[in-house]
């Protein structure tokens, strides 16, 4: 979702720097704050109980996240770490919902915006329950580019081995080792390390 940064700053947003690193939230924190990224990336993640890591998302300049559990007062189901050096508004529930009266096309904004995320998140979840590992990774690098609305020919992937572990809860040996037998057979291509499809 973007809202207007004047519109943000006009309601009251605050700019809010945060470190490579530094938590926004905690899986369990009240949803207090409508959150969108001015400069940076942010990631939206679980943790089970053996510390291992799950990517729910990762958003960038004027994405917002974390917003879902706001509008049904619950608490964050996951939790937001600064990706990198970023800047992010910060404005309160009750001003975002000010915002949203004051102009209504935003609330047919934020319907869109659900509506797709609850779409991904399907998709998602077929993918990961698939039992092969190269499927999970062709799944995850096809909906990168259709997202992203790239052309058919093999593009550089953006992400890590780690990243893309990450996001479909596979072990880091695992995508490495699907990706060298996927190399092998011509569907991915792996130049000085950097992963193209």
């Amino acid at each position: 979702m973007f809202i207007n940064p004047d519109h943000l700053l006009t309601y009251g947003a605050v700019a809010k720097k945060y470190k490579k690193n530094e938590f926004v939230f905690y899986e369990g924190d009240s949803s207090r704050f409508y959150f969108q990224v001015f400069e940076g990336n942010v990631k939206m993640c679980s943790f089970n109980d053996e510390g291992r890591s799950f990517t729910q998302g990762i958003f960038g300049p004027g994405e917002s996240f974390g917003e879902p559990p706001l509008f049904i007062n619950a608490t964050y189901p996951a939790c937001a770490v600064a990706e990198s050096d970023c800047v992010i508004f910060k404005l309160s529930k009750d001003t975002l919902f000010k915002l949203l009266i004051e102009f209504p096309e935003l609330q047919m904004k934020f319907i869109v915006h659900f509506a797709k995320r609850i779409y991904d998140k399907t998709n998602k979840s077929k993918n990961i329950v698939s039992p092969h590992p190269a499927e999970r990774i062709s799944g995850f690098l096809n909906r990168y580019k259709a997202d992203n609305k790239l052309p058919q020919q093999k593009v550089l992937i953006p992400f890590t081995r780690q990243q893309m572990a990450d996001f479909l809860g596979l072990r880091v040996e695992t995508v490495i080792r699907t990706l060298k037998k996927m190399e092998e057979e011509k569907k991915v291509e792996i130049r000085k390390h950097k992963l193209y499809y």
